[in-house]
């Protein structure tokens, strides 16, 4: 018979992520005026449009790929 004070339980696998190499690091763009940036880009594509209703999804996502991208 086994003692429970002897039974062995699997440890966890700690997992690492891969080393990043010295120099490279990635640079986050400044949320607060992107948001700005697509914002204001979103108002431009909706008096575009002629102000109609019913597109300000389409505007925004239209808007966001746009000042997203022109960051990279």
């Amino acid at each position: 018979m086994i003692s429970p004070k002897i039974q062995k339980r699997p440890q966890p696998k700690i997992v690492a992520g891969p080393k990043s190499s010295p120099g490279k690091v990635a640079m986050m763009p400044d949320i607060a005026s992107s948001q700005d940036r697509i914002r204001e880009r979103a108002y431009e594509l909706y008096e575009g449009r002629g102000r109609g209703p019913g597109q300000d999804e389409q505007d925004w996502f239209r808007a966001e790929r746009e000042v997203l991208n022109r960051d990279r």
